[in-house]
């Protein structure tokens, strides 16, 4: 039996968190916690994004004009500050996604190779 990796010790690959926020925010503006939530949900469960971790990317892309930030009242009736994803945040995403795609294809293959 194969151990299973502890899930708060499961890291999101060096430089990637910035592309799964962003992704996670292209479909509608989103509370921290939400981003978080969707991350999660879509990687099965593999990928955890600690509030440490992501509330400082969401000020890097915020002073970056990747995305843009204003409070709201949650469907709980509290306030909290939502993210959007601006027209240059979409144009980066777009980049990263392909960047990522050529990446993994190129790993895939030396992992091919080595018959691993």
């Amino acid at each position: 039996m194969s151990p299973r990796p502890d899930r708060d010790a499961t890291a999101i690959l060096q430089g990637t968190l910035d592309m799964l926020v962003l992704q996670a925010l292209q479909l509608e503006p989103m509370h921290g916690w939400g981003i978080t939530e969707r991350i999660e949900q879509w990687s099965e469960d593999v990928l955890c994004v600690g509030q440490g971790t992501l509330y400082p990317a969401l000020y890097r892309l915020e002073r970056q004009g990747l995305i843009t930030s204003a409070w709201h009242t949650t469907e709980n009736n509290r306030r909290a500050r939502y993210y959007s994803l601006t027209r240059t945040g979409r144009t980066h995403l777009a980049h990263e996604i392909k960047d990522w795609q050529r990446m993994s294809r190129a790993i895939n293959l030396v992992l091919a190779a080595a018959g691993a």
